[in-house]
């Protein structure tokens, strides 16, 4: 959001350069012979803009016949850039200033809490007209698949009763409690733009801007601060739904524990999340960053074992951009920095940042930086992680960054909404977008599974700790244990790599050291593998309790290619 900001205000200057322009022109007229060359400048203007006119005419023409020659498909295959920059980053510019205006207005007019209880009753409407209805196709949200992060193209929601959840709002932050209460719809960038100020934060921030807090619940969320707090469904204290039957519901540790611990994972098929209550923590400045290149394998997993471990770290993170060369970044949260460190990361014209961490390893050097506190938990924004870099080639390019940094990054809705069939294909065939999490007593082994098998880099590594709740998810044994996400997003350069074989072993690995894939990703798995890599019990329990056989898919049919083709 940071870089929103900047985007925002380089706008604005952008605005004001031609109008402060004419009026300086304009300023110069007067009366007698001075009217001639003021007549003759604005002859010349209108000819220059003419000219500007038929070059940008002249400009589509050629793109089109370029377009018409090579095939709008191939265009958007091979040079896909092209249609991005011309239209998907204007267009995500113009989504982020309504949401934001739309945020504003909200706070301004505190309308969320007082409006929040009557769209709540307008769902429960919706479940029972439903019911009414003879409750002949399962529910699911109206929210469109292409507005969702995940890569997934749901097309359950072309054949299922679509219900209209419109609620993506902060409530209410509570600071005795320590709880800020929120929609399922708020997104991490609306949320921490909306607490920072307060001087609050929420533990465990995922990185991208445009997840939501309902999407991180359903499904899952992580951050390199997950060592500390588990992942994101663990820094919750309770949850509202509406059921199948239309009733409200509220779930804690101590009301209706069954359902709070059930619902993680579920990816709405136990009920409509409509509130959450998350806990918060006192905001930092700063983060103070520590950069140290490892390389060999055996010290890498070493290192990022023993960082993980250390409770005195607020943040620990580790990119590996080979088999035997990683960084590993460990954070801590102050109030005060080293003026001539401060690295603002977040800013448009900046470095993605995969990139500048990649300049230690290169440099072999050690480093400690200063990063502004929301710069630091939205660093993989602007890059998508480092998803952009295949989408627009030369997008962090010194010059493109200073020109059009402050446009960057297209919406990952947008380019869902407008990949089209080809695209998609190409994807889903050549490209790979999983996050697995292992114990981190399996990491050494599971990074060499990951060349093996797919060989794509950078690699993702972020520790959590994982307690032994009920629900879906829970260690092998009874104690909590440490556990890591290895994420791979990118081409995978291994040789006759074939997506659905591929990720079939992959997805054997996982399961044979008690792992878990995150839902948003595509499984190939069958049922009987799917329900051996989670824990069913409670979840099957509770849908029979509660009626959800009727109105709601399971979770397998919902997000597996094998119930899905």
């Amino acid at each position: 959001m940071a870089a929103r900001g900047a985007r925002g205000a380089r706008g604005r200057l952008r605005r004001a350069g031609p109008s402060a322009g004419a009026r300086g022109t304009g300023g110069s007229g007067g009366s007698g012979s001075r009217s001639r060359p003021v007549a003759r400048r604005g002859s010349v203007g209108r000819a220059g803009d003419m000219s500007a006119l038929w070059s940008l005419c002249a400009g589509l023409l050629l793109l089109l016949l370029w377009v018409r020659h090579r095939g709008l498909e191939a265009v958007l295959v091979h040079h896909r850039w092209v249609f991005v920059c011309l239209f998907l980053l204007p267009l995500s510019i113009l989504f982020d200033v309504y949401y934001q205006l739309r945020a504003w207005a909200v706070r301004r007019l505190h309308s969320a809490p007082r409006l929040h209880a009557q769209r709540v009753r307008h769902i429960q409407g919706q479940v029972r007209e439903w019911k009414n209805e003879g409750s002949k196709r399962y529910m699911c949200t109206g929210r469109p698949g292409w507005l969702t992060v995940s890569l997934r193209v749901g097309k359950y929601k072309k054949v299922h009763k679509n219900i209209m959840i419109n609620l993506m709002d902060v409530l209410e932050v509570d600071s005795e409690r320590r709880v800020v209460r929120v929609e399922p719809l708020v997104t991490m960038g609306q949320l921490t733009a909306y607490l920072n100020p307060m001087g609050w934060t929420i533990p465990v921030v995922p990185e991208l801007d445009d997840l939501t807090v309902g999407g991180l619940i359903m499904g899952t969320g992580i951050e390199s601060s997950s060592h500390i707090y588990g992942l994101f469904q663990h820094t919750c204290v309770a949850y509202e739904l509406v059921l199948a039957d239309g009733s409200l519901v509220r779930c804690s540790p101590t009301e209706n524990s069954d359902l709070f611990y059930a619902v993680p994972w579920s990816c709405g098929t136990l009920g409509f999340l409509v509130a959450a209550e998350i806990k918060m923590i006192p905001a930092k400045k700063y983060v103070k960053i520590h950069y140290k290149p490892v390389r060999g394998l055996q010290n890498i997993c070493e290192k990022f074992t023993e960082e993980s471990k250390k409770k005195e770290n607020n943040f620990v993170e580790g990119l590996v951009y080979s088999l035997d060369e990683a960084v590993i970044m460990t954070g801590v949260l102050t109030d005060e920095a080293e003026q001539s460190k401060i690295n603002r990361i977040g800013n448009y014209y900046k470095p993605w940042f995969f990139k500048h961490v990649e300049k230690y390893l290169k440099a072999d050097r050690t480093g400690i930086e200063y990063i502004p506190s929301r710069h630091y938990y939205h660093r993989h924004t602007r890059s998508i992680f480092w998803e952009l870099q295949d989408i627009i080639p030369f997008g962090n390019n010194p010059v493109f960054r200073y020109l059009f940094g402050w446009m960057v990054p297209p919406k990952i809705s947008l380019l869902k909404l407008t990949q089209g069939e080809a695209i998609r294909k190409l994807y889903e065939q050549h490209h790979v977008v999983q996050d697995m999490l292992v114990p981190m007593k399996s990491l050494e082994k599971s990074i060499q599974t990951f060349h093996v098998d797919l060989n794509v880099y950078p690699l993702w590594l972020c520790p959590f700790i994982l307690p032994n709740n009920p629900g879906m998810v829970h260690p092998k044994g009874n104690e909590t244990e440490l556990y890591v996400d290895i994420g791979a997003y990118g081409e995978p350069k291994r040789k006759q790599f074939e997506a659905r074989a591929s990720m079939r072993q992959m997805e054997k690995f996982v399961r044979s050291v008690h792992g878990f894939q995150m839902l948003y990703a595509d499984c190939y798995m069958t049922r009987e593998e799917f329900w051996d890599m989670f824990d069913g019990s409670l979840y099957h329990k509770l849908r029979e309790q509660m009626n959800c056989k009727d109105a709601f898919p399971e979770v397998y049919d919902k997000i597996c290619k094998a119930a899905r083709h």
